[in-house]
C-alpha cells in the first residue's frame, strides 16, 4: 500500500512538470525560439503557447521591442593625426528572433566591434573642425553602414547618435582661447555700433530740435511783430480818429517829462524845442497861471534831472 502511494505521488508530480512544460506563456512583444531534439522548430509568439513536454525546449527569449545600448569612449584618430574620444549610443529593434538567434553569436557586441571600426573609417576621412561640426554627417553614415551591416542578423538599427567628442586637453584650451577671443571681438563690435547709432541719434534729436526750435523763435518773433504794428495802427488810428489839437500835445508832453528823468544813469537829457511851444499854448489855453508859465531851459543841461525850475517873467522896462 504505501508504494502504491509513491508511485501515485510520483505520476501526479510528473503530470504537473508536463502541464508546466506543455503551456508557454510568451508575453507581448517577446517571442521564444523552440528546438526539438536540437534542432529549429518554431518561433512562439505572444500569448499562450502548446509544446511537446520533454521534447521540445525552449532555446532562447528574446524582447522585440526598440532597445537603447551606450557604448564606451573609442579613441579615434582624425585625418589631421589628432586621436578623439567618442562614445555613441545605438538604437536597434530586433526584427527576427530566429535570425538573431543563430546569423551571429552575440549581436550586441557584434554591432559594438562594427560601430568602433565604421566610426574610425568615418572619422579618419575628417579634420577635428570638420568631425565637430559634422555630427548629423557621422550619425548618418554610421546608421547607414550598420543598417546593412546588421540587416542578415534579424536587426533593425533604428538611430545612432554621438553623445561626446572630446578632443585632447591641449586642443580644448586653444579652441577655448579662440572662442573667447572671438567673443570679445564680437562684443567690441557691437559696443562701437551701439556708440555710433547713440552718437548718429542724438545728433539727429539735436538737429531736429535746432530746426524747431529755430521754427518755432520765427513764428515767435512774426507774431510779436505782427502784434507790434497791429498795435501802432490801432494807436495811429485812434490819434486820427480823435483828432487832437495843440492843447492835448502839450499835456501829453508834460506827461513824459518825468519819465525822461527817470533813473540814476541819466547824466545828460535834452527838452525839445517844441515844449516851449507846446506849454505857451496850454497857458493860453488855462488863462494866465500865477505870474506866467513857467519857463523852460529849451537847451541842455548838465547834471541830474530835477523839477523844472521856476522863472517869473518881468514886463520890460521902458
Amino acid at each position: 500500500m504505501p508504494s502504491v502511494i509513491i508511485v501515485l505521488v510520483i505520476l501526479v508530480v510528473l503530470v504537473f512538470i508536463a502541464l508546466i512544460k506543455t503551456i508557454q506563456v510568451i508575453p507581448q512583444a517577446s517571442a521564444a525560439i523552440v528546438e526539438r531534439f536540437g534542432r529549429y522548430t518554431r518561433t512562439l509568439n505572444a500569448g499562450l503557447n502548446i509544446v511537446v513536454p520533454f521534447i521540445d525546449s525552449i532555446r532562447n527569449r528574446i524582447d522585440l521591442r526598440e532597445q537603447v545600448v551606450p557604448f564606451p569612449p573609442q579613441p579615434v584618430i582624425t585625418q589631421d593625426n589628432l586621436v578623439v574620444n567618442i562614445d555613441t549610443v545605438i538604437y536597434y529593434q530586433v526584427t527576427d528572433a530566429r535570425a538573431a538567434t543563430y546569423e551571429v553569436a552575440s549581436y550586441i557586441q557584434a554591432i559594438e566591434q562594427l560601430t568602433v571600426t565604421t566610426l574610425r573609417n568615418i572619422i579618419g576621412g575628417m579634420d577635428l573642425e570638420r568631425t565637430l561640426t559634422s555630427r548629423e554627417e557621422i550619425n548618418a553614415a554610421l546608421r547607414g553602414v550598420l543598417d546593412e551591416a546588421t540587416g542578415k542578423w534579424g536587426i533593425r538599427v533604428n538611430r545612432v547618435e554621438l553623445k561626446a567628442i572630446e578632443p585632447p586637453t591641449s586642443i580644448q584650451d586653444s579652441m577655448e582661447k579662440q572662442m573667447r577671443a572671438d567673443r570679445d571681438k564680437r562684443a567690441a563690435i557691437l559696443t562701437a555700433e551701439g556708440i555710433r547709432q547713440s552718437q548718429i541719434l542724438t545728433a539727429e534729436g539735436e538737429k531736429q530740435s535746432a530746426i524747431l526750435r529755430a521754427e518755432g523763435e520765427a513764428k515767435a518773433a512774426a507774431l510779436r511783430a505782427e502784434g507790434e504794428a497791429q498795435a501802432v495802427r490801432t494807436v495811429f488810428e485812434a490819434i486820427h480818429a480823435g483828432d487832437p489839437d495843440q492843447k492835448l500835445l502839450s499835456y501829453q508832453y508834460l506827461q513824459m517829462l518825468p519819465k525822461i528823468a527817470e533813473g540814476d544813469a541819466n547824466k545828460l537829457w535834452i527838452v525839445p524845442s517844441e515844449i516851449g511851444d507846446a506849454l505857451k499854448g496850454l497857458s493860453g489855453a488855462f488863462g494866465n497861471l500865477g505870474n506866467g508859465a513857467a519857463g523852460f531851459n529849451t537847451g541842455g543841461g548838465s547834471g541830474k534831472a530835477g523839477p523844472p525850475a521856476q522863472r517869473r517873467e518881468e514886463p520890460p522896462v521902458d
